[in-house]
């Protein structure tokens, strides 16, 4: 090669030498003015315009994962505080009686709910709360085979079948609900969270809160069913 001649740089030498020397363009401002990238509207703009135009649009994907994560914080920070209101309902009933009313009560209150069923698997004639205990081989409860039977909660619009065994006469009104199903050694049954909306309890919804949700409701009863006077 003669020696007068000019090396050729490939584009990764340098576009590497770039990446090493990030003040070059501060030391040659004089080639900013010269260079130009191609937009996509066809004409051409800056380098420094171009920059600027990547920094916008970055900062504008910062700010929207910091708003996303805001949000869930906040949605977080609700489901925490609605939980705390669930647990301290059922801590405060000294009776079957009062756990039912509480739990229809901040339901509704906290969880922007129309309608609540509890039905504990279990015969207990003693209670005042006759309607909430079914027997093990009432035939309602095969309507719920597979809830009970995967101890799956299960969102959307319930059958009718389903509606009618969970909410008697307010059936035709549930247009959406929740069926969590309460499986434990000392209790099993099923929590029902109706309401008018048939978007307030899509099928896409989590579980993990609803299970959650089961575990203290279905701790509390299982002491109460115990010990009455708890």
């Amino acid at each position: 090669m003669n020696d007068q001649q000019q090396t050729v740089l490939s584009e990764e030498q340098v576009a590497e030498y770039l990446q090493q020397q990030p003040d070059f363009f501060q030391r040659h401002l004089d080639l900013l003015e010269q260079m130009h990238i191609p937009h996509a509207s066809g004409n051409a703009i800056s380098l420094i315009a171009k920059q600027l135009e990547l920094f916008r649009v970055r900062h504008q994907e910062q700010e929207n994962q910091l708003t996303a994560l805001i949000d869930i914080a906040r949605e977080n920070d609700a489901a925490f505080n609605r939980m705390h209101e669930l647990t301290l309902a059922m801590l405060e009933a000294n009776s079957l009686e009062e756990a039912i009313a509480n739990l229809s009560e901040v339901l509704a209150e906290c969880f922007v709910t129309d309608f609540v069923a509890v039905k504990i698997i279990k015969q207990y004639p003693e209670s005042p709360l006759s309607n909430i205990f079914v027997q093990q081989d009432d035939a309602g409860l095969k309507h719920f085979s597979t809830e009970l039977e995967s101890n799956q909660s299960k969102c959307g619009r319930p059958t009718l079948a389903q509606a009618r065994f969970l909410f008697a006469d307010n059936a035709a009104e549930v247009k959406s609900c929740a069926i969590i199903p309460m499986a434990f050694t000392q209790l099993q049954g099923l929590l029902a969270i109706g309401s008018r909306d048939e978007g307030r309890f899509h099928y896409s919804m989590g579980s993990l809160f609803l299970t959650q949700m089961s575990e203290v409701i279905g701790t509390r009863l299982i002491s109460l069913l115990q010990h009455p006077e708890t």
